[in-house]
């Protein structure tokens, strides 16, 4: 009989058969197990038939940038994990738990990583600040042979290109000709920038809180590699100059720091992105007389983008295929698999429904999709 417990968060630990005489018991544990542990040693390749490795994956955070909290510390941070683990099962069926670290040591970082990574297929690494989030997964990414996904740079880039996509539909613009101002040179803007580019975006300029990045600047970093592949014009004034004849905004920065007064100073039909936590760049309500396409990150306005509309068909795709590497082919899959499933865009929708039944499956196929004509080590690796 198993003692009754009670759980205050959000997950727990449910087997997938029972063990309620001593024949379960035999197959279960011993003597039974050890045929599995056999074939394991034998053939690493059997794991995903004898263990649920291939279902299972790790949300890895230092908490050192939970929501728009901050550093608040890898235990407090252990909620927002907690959620992320119940969406990944509830949306895509996959079995996530929470990896608090207490080390801020990029060494020690992927080192316990690395360690403890031979029991899942991915690792989704969560609210790790910048810039060690980019030495962190980019070291990782040549450690490990399973995914490894960072979703405040990969998600965020995910969910904004989609969105983006829909929005330019909606103001007859192309990606190739508009002019786009990032809000911030974090986790997310630098990936939102890198994916961007890679699509065919041509004059972009990111914005930190000391104004545009220009190589006039003493720079390091994703920072000055940001500075040498944006802001073709030189701009070198604040983000007040740089939204001045801009058709996009994507703000991912701080709440607050877009006023009127910039807003109208952006070309006709613009699109604005405010994906500050918990309020964006600018005042919606303001920002309805000035552009023509408005997007948040909050549930209680319309077009919300959320990184949950990506991560879970993300690596539901992750493990279900050969995909090792998320770059940009695999964001751009997904992206495009997104924006898809808005039928017709309007200014009020851009992105599907986070609850829509199409759209896990969707990306996730999208995902499995760019493993096709790759070769065996291409796929392995990326």
């Amino acid at each position: 009989m198993t003692r009754e417990t009670r759980s205050t968060g959000k997950i727990e630990i449910s087997p997938t058969v029972t063990v309620e005489d001593h024949d379960e018991l035999s197959r279960v544990y011993t003597p039974g197990v050890a045929e599995a542990v056999e074939r394991a040693a034998a053939d690493r390749s059997a794991l995903p038939r004898v263990t649920g490795i291939g279902n299972r994956i790790l949300i890895v955070t230092d908490g050192s940038a939970i929501l728009g909290l901050g550093d608040v510390g890898p235990q407090a941070g252990l909620p927002v994990m907690e959620g992320k683990s119940v969406l990944f099962k509830t949306l895509a069926g996959i079995d996530a738990w929470p990896l608090p670290v207490r080390s801020r040591n990029v060494d020690d970082l992927v080192r316990t990583i690395a360690d403890v990574s031979v029991g899942v297929g991915g690792i989704n690494l969560e609210d790790v600040a910048a810039p060690r989030c980019f030495e962190l997964t980019r070291r990782l990414r040549d450690e490990l042979d399973i995914p490894v996904f960072h979703d405040d740079q990969h998600g965020t880039a995910i969910v904004v290109l989609a969105a983006l996509s829909n929005a330019l539909r909606v103001v007859g613009k192309d990606l190739a000709d508009v002019s786009v101002v990032v809000s911030g040179a974090g986790a997310a803007g630098s990936a939102v920038s890198r994916l961007l580019l890679d699509r065919g975006v041509r004059r972009l300029v990111v914005c930190d809180s000391s104004g545009a990045l220009h190589t006039g600047r003493d720079l390091d970093g994703e920072k000055a590699w940001l500075a040498e592949h944006t802001n073709p014009d030189g701009v070198t004034g604040d983000l007040a100059a740089c939204l001045e004849k801009a058709d996009v905004l994507v703000g991912v920065s701080a709440p607050g720091i877009v006023d009127e007064d910039m807003l109208r100073s952006m070309n006709d039909a613009a699109v604005v992105f405010g994906l500050a936590n918990p309020d964006p760049e600018f005042d919606p309500e303001v920002a309805r007389e000035h552009a023509a396409v408005i997007a948040t990150g909050r549930s209680d306005l319309p077009n919300q983008i959320n990184n949950v509309l990506a991560f879970p068909g993300v690596f539901r795709g992750l493990l279900d295929s050969p995909v090792r590497a998320v770059d940009s082919v695999v964001m751009s899959a997904a992206a495009e698999a997104i924006a898809s499933l808005v039928d017709a865009p309007g200014p009020e929708a851009i992105v599907p429904d986070v609850f829509d039944e199409r759209l896990v499956d969707a990306v996730a196929d999208a995902v499995g999709a760019t493993a096709i004509g790759l070769s065996e080590e291409t796929r392995e690796r990326g």
